[in-house]
């Protein structure tokens, strides 16, 4: 070491001239330890599962989280076909696209495309709480829904996680 640096031991960092210098901790591919949890959609509001979902594909509440890295763990969601909306929005909401042709813009009301297809409505609520980049691409291939109780996963072990309807 040198002459008036002093290490501390524990990840406390080096003491530089009277200064405090901390290294940043960034976690490694083989420390990251990955979870499955098994959520039961029925009777839960779109947003606010679907905000609670990419907490947990990000990874936000381990202590090893990086912005920059996938720390998350994988989600099954069941029974995506009982998921409600709040308010007027089942008529009122619609999902967008436009194929980038003149003409090829496409609208379609909530209220079908929870009737037709509960898992695309569940997954573009979620993608859309991810960051926008690349690392939003590795991070929804970690989401499996299905539309009613029964899942191909149950190898994995899920844990259950019991999320809060709200009431009022």
């Amino acid at each position: 070491m040198n002459k008036g640096v002093t290490f501390f031991p524990g990840g406390g960092g080096f003491l530089v001239n009277g200064v405090v210098t901390v290294r940043t901790f960034v976690p490694k591919k083989e420390n990251i330890e990955k979870e499955w949890y098994l959520i039961d959609a029925s009777g839960l509001v779109l947003g606010r599962l679907a905000t609670k979902v990419a907490q947990l594909l990000r990874g936000k509440g381990k202590p090893i989280f990086s912005p920059h890295m996938d720390t998350g763990d994988y989600v099954i969601i069941i029974n995506a076909e009982k998921i409600l909306l709040t308010g007027k929005k089942l008529e009122q909401k619609f999902h967008f696209t436009h194929s980038g042709y003149p003409g090829g813009a496409k609208s379609t009301p909530y209220e079908k495309l929870i009737a037709e297809n509960p898992e695309k409505a569940i997954r573009l609520a979620v993608k859309g709480m991810l960051p926008p980049n690349k690392l939003r691409n590795r991070l929804i291939t970690k989401l499996k829904i299905y539309k009613d109780s029964k899942h191909p996963h149950g190898a994995q072990k899920p844990q259950v996680m019991r999320i809060e309807k709200k009431t009022g």
